[in-house]
């Protein structure tokens, strides 16, 4: 017996049997993603005013309908076409109307039918239907089938939460393989289509074997999904963990008066080090060093070694760069105001520019300016970091002779530090600043009389190659110095040893002529001198040909430094 319930108090019961005999045609509920299955109870909501009549129509003759899924659930009210042609007879076996006007549906599922021919759509679907019934040949593959989806059904119910333990026990007491492979169906979380192909197959073991795939997908989802989930705890379980008992530890700390040096040093850094973002690899050498700086007393040597050694890692610019301004016009603006003449030069520089503009990321050429003292290398290499934004750092190459003066010395030496690049850069403060490597053809031998270790280092250093993974000695860890702009100045080209110079593009700065020398002098020498002796312009003035002479009589060089010497002195 059902129940029939109204919005009043009335109630009737109402005598279902089992299975009824199918009608030639029946009116069609579609269902949006509900794949109902034979022998299994389905609840509705009824909302749609077609779909209200159809359940009134139904309730008040033999109470049979056919419930078909639709295959385009975002349709309200789906055609004859799209829906799918295998659906299940259904008997409603409790109907509740609910005051906003829905109803709400319990439906005993019965056959299995395919949809023949469709008689009507107003005003709901009609359909001509035909039973489609289970093929069921027992064999020992069938029974291995059962068991196999009961144990692993079990399994998923002991794993979710969504599936209740009555159902675990439902399952393990069902013998009929059609009925065991409806309910588990019925039972899932999966796509609509997958539901349905299920529903239109007809032949139980191929049916058990596709729901032994699916369950066993399901288990392995399940089981990856919760080792994930317990890692995740774990993980903050431990971070929880020591939070709290690093905050009872200082609150012990402060009760008892007592400050712990070694662990404030190491918060300290641990802050600083936390603000940056370092590669991975540095992060997990950070974490060590400031492990052992913990653990280890303010009076141990190691204490001091450690502590400088992560305060370097601290100062470097891992993750800090400049924009760069590559305006061109602006680039011989500032060329044009800082020096006179070269203009060979000022164009080539101009051109080197203009290819990092179109591929900011291109791995530029070294340029190296080559010629006699005084012409003005050093301060090209200036007016080109002016130009672009970028910090301008100058390192001397004249006199090296060990390349640990490059590459550092190791943390083993006492008084160890990094080489001069990482210095650079700490000093910089970015991690994309132009480097002037200045005086690089008198780099010295080493102590062996050679300079292998010393050119080797600076290739290291100046090849787009190798300068990606720069590892200083001291550091003992990579540095990417792809983003820094190398410049090299040289007086000749015959002591910079081949291998150095085949990675720059040389770029040949001439002497100045008389000419050049005078304008030099008017536009930038004699005010410079002026300013450095304590004269205003309005108290000072030298006339072209006091100028000549100086230049003619009292100089002999190609550039113009003691040209300033001798104005200096006037």
């Amino acid at each position: 017996m059902i129940d029939i319930v109204s919005d009043g108090n009335d109630a009737r019961e109402i005598e279902v049997g089992l299975r009824q005999a199918l009608p030639p045609t029946l009116p069609v509920l579609p269902l949006r993603e509900t794949v109902p299955f034979p022998d299994t109870l389905t609840p509705l909501a009824i909302g749609q005013e077609r779909s209200v009549q159809l359940v009134n129509d139904v309730l008040a003759g033999n109470r049979m309908l056919v419930m078909v899924a639709s295959r385009k659930p975002e349709l309200e009210e789906p055609g004859s076409d799209d829906l799918y042609e295998v659906g299940v007879v259904g008997v409603v076996a409790r109907m509740l109307k609910v005051p906003d006007g829905t109803l709400r549906l319990l439906v005993q599922a019965a056959q299995r039918v395919r949809v023949d021919r469709w008689c009507d759509e107003q005003p709901y679907l009609v359909a001509e239907i035909s039973e489609m019934p289970d093929v069921v040949e027992e064999s020992i593959e069938l029974t291995a089938l059962m068991l196999s989806v009961q144990q692993t059904f079990s399994q998923i119910v002991e794993a979710v939460p969504y599936l209740p333990e009555e159902l675990q026990v439902a399952v393990a007491n069902v013998e009929d393989a059609s009925a065991l492979s409806h309910l588990i169906s019925g039972s899932l979380r999966m796509p609509t289509d997958h539901k349905q192909a299920l529903l239109e197959e007809v032949d139980v073991a191929v049916r058990l074997r596709r729901l032994t795939e699916i369950l066993a997908r399901e288990l392995e989802v399940i089981s990856i999904g919760s080792q994930i989930q317990n890692q995740v705890q774990s993980e903050m379980d431990k971070t929880q963990r020591e939070f709290l008992l690093r905050q009872q530890l200082k609150a012990i700390q402060d009760e008892l008066g007592e400050f712990d040096e070694s662990a404030a040093e190491a918060n300290e850094l641990r802050e600083q080090l936390a603000e940056i973002d370092l590669p991975e690899d540095v992060r997990k050498q950070v974490d060590r060093e400031l492990h052992r700086l913990e653990n280890l007393p303010t009076q141990a040597a190691e204490h001091g070694v450690i502590r400088t050694y992560l305060e370097w890692i601290a100062s470097l610019p891992w993750d800090k760069s400049t924009e760069d301004n590559l305006d061109l016009e602006h680039a011989r603006a500032v060329l044009d105001e800082d020096h006179y003449g070269l203009e060979q030069v000022k164009d080539r520089i101009l051109e080197f520019l203009a290819v990092r503009k179109l591929k900011p990321d291109a791995r530029g050429t070294i340029l190296s300016f080559v010629g006699p003292p005084g012409v003005g290398k050093t301060s090209l290499g200036k007016s080109i970091a002016r130009a672009l934004g970028r910090e301008f750092e100058r390192i001397s190459a004249g006199g090296v002779r060990d390349e640990s003066e490059i590459r550092g010395h190791r943390r083993t030496y006492i008084g160890a530090m990094p080489g001069t690049i990482i210095r650079a850069l700490r000093d910089a403060g970015s991690d994309n600043p132009l480097f002037m490597i200045d005086e690089i053809d008198k780099m010295g031998s080493d102590f062996r009389g050679g300079a292998g270790g010393i050119e080797s280092a600076m290739l290291e250093v100046l090849d787009p190659e190798q300068n990606l993974q720069f590892r200083d000695h001291y550091l003992d860890l990579p540095f990417d110095l792809s983003k820094v702009m190398f410049i090299t100045t040289a007086n000749t080209l015959d002591t910079i040893p081949g291998p150095l110079s085949d990675r720059m593009e040389i770029i040949q700065i001439a002497g100045y002529t008389q000419d050049e020398k005078l304008q030099i002098a008017k536009r930038y020498l004699v005010w410079r001198q002026a300013e450095r002796n304590g004269l205003r312009r309005s108290q000072l003035r030298i006339t072209d040909a006091a100028l000549r002479a100086v230049i003619a009589d009292y100089t002999r060089e190609a550039g113009v430094r003691e040209l300033e010497r001798q104005i200096g002195s006037i």
